[in-house]
């Protein structure tokens, strides 16, 4: 039997995704909340992140042990993560045990939010914050946003800062979780196997009390232009390299032809960028993607080599990107879609890669996409598609920071 799709939007203002399958042998259930870094404000930035942590530590129906007992004991595979855009929470599950997840997520996503959780929490996020602060790939990450995005909303650490996170309080949590975790903020999305009838009944009466709260994420373009940015740490031996530029928008057509874009030009094997730096030797890393975001987009590029390979990677970066408009060929683009099309195929086969797909997807279209349209798109992508692309991308303002130990003068 093919798979059946259905939404609906809930009294409330909720949405549940349902996708049936009668095939499978597992089932998914995921809460996307519309809220992230960039619907923070620069004063409680960090707040989506350390949301997130406090939904595992209990409701008024559970304490922190009784939440992850229970999921073990059902044998979940269950965790969240939070982004620039969004919160979720999501339990891999046999479809024996959907109705005990989905109670589980339900009461999560309606916390106790204790004073004592907060104070204690806040410790593990500040620990967390000096734990990504020694690795280099992260404090790349942050500054290469922070440089690009500048004053938008989309420059905001997802973590936050020690001085934010220090002096953020629970009234300030409890506010931005009133407002953002309102039910028309949450999308619910179940796949796999399970009767579609008992689930949504079971939604309703889980979360049909819960409130709207009308809020809407604000979308601002942001400003750019060229900025080159040189970081030192004495401690470093490795040099660290990235740049931005902008790219689509995830509500845009041209999103498909940007992420096969990104497969040609940087992706970690047989691209050009691995041909030009990491086969040679020249550098031990050199990778570039397409990021989509609200109605912005970004192609993003990092490097690692030795530091007295520094500039010459950095030449090498900027004259493989130039070099490849006006010579894309061919059979590299079929290639790369080829790549796309069975990582996809490979991912969303399963309940779960079809619960993140799908859920992602409505949080930026509102609308379902199927995974044979997704791979027509994205094989109909032709060479000129990603010519016009890349020339035009190129003369957009282009970010670059640096990141190497510290020069001996």
């Amino acid at each position: 039997m093919a798979r059946k799709f259905d939404a609906q939007v809930l009294d409330n203002g909720l949405t549940l995704l349902m996708e049936t399958d009668d095939e499978a042998h597992s089932a998914a259930v995921g809460f996307f909340v519309k809220a992230g870094s960039r619907d923070e404000n620069p004063v409680v930035m960090g707040v989506s992140h350390f949301l997130e942590h406090m939904m595992f530590k209990g409701s008024q129906r559970r304490t922190a042990e009784d939440v992850n007992r229970q999921f073990d004991e059902i044998g979940a595979n269950y965790n969240a993560y939070t982004s620039q855009e969004a919160t979720v929470y999501y339990a891999q599950i046999l479809p024996e045990y959907l109705d005990q997840a989905i109670d589980l997520l339900a009461d999560m996503l309606r916390p106790a939010l204790r004073d004592d959780d907060f104070t204690m929490e806040k410790n593990v996020i500040l620990e967390e914050i000096g734990m990504y602060a020694d690795r280099p790939q992260s404090r790349l990450h942050d500054a290469i946003f922070e440089s690009h995005f500048r004053d938008h909303a989309l420059a905001y650490r997802i973590l936050g800062t020690e001085e934010t996170i220090g002096t953020l309080t629970a009234e300030q949590m409890r506010a931005y979780f009133d407002q953002r975790y309102a039910a028309d903020r949450i999308i619910v999305t179940v796949t796999g196997s399970f009767d579609a009838d008992k689930v949504k009944r079971q939604i309703v009466e889980a979360t049909g009390h819960w409130r709207p709260s009308g809020v809407q994420r604000h979308i601002e373009v942001p400003v750019l232009r060229d900025t080159d940015v040189g970081l030192q740490d004495a401690k470093l031996s490795r040099h660290y390299l990235a740049a931005i530029w902008p790219g689509p928008g995830a509500e845009d057509e041209l999103r498909y032809t940007a992420t096969v874009l990104g497969e040609v030009l940087g992706a970690a094997t047989g691209s050009r960028l691995y041909w030009a730096m990491v086969d040679p030797g020249l550098c031990d890393e050199a990778e570039l993607g397409y990021m989509a975001f609200d109605h912005t987009g970004a192609f993003i590029g990092f490097v690692t080599c030795e530091p007295a390979r520094a500039e010459q990677a950095q030449t090498v970066l900027f004259r493989t990107l130039d070099s490849a408009r006006g010579d894309l060929k061919d059979d590299e683009v079929e290639r790369a879609k080829s790549k796309i099309a069975t990582h996809a195929m490979l991912t969303e086969e399963r309940p779960m890669g079809r619960m993140q797909s799908l859920g992602g997807t409505w949080l930026y279209l509102g609308r379902h996409i199927t995974l044979e349209e997704k791979l027509e798109k994205i094989m109909a992508v032709t060479t000129s598609d990603l010519e016009g692309l890349l020339a035009r991308t190129l003369e957009s303002p282009r970010t670059l920071v640096r990141l190497g130990p510290t020069v001996k003068t």
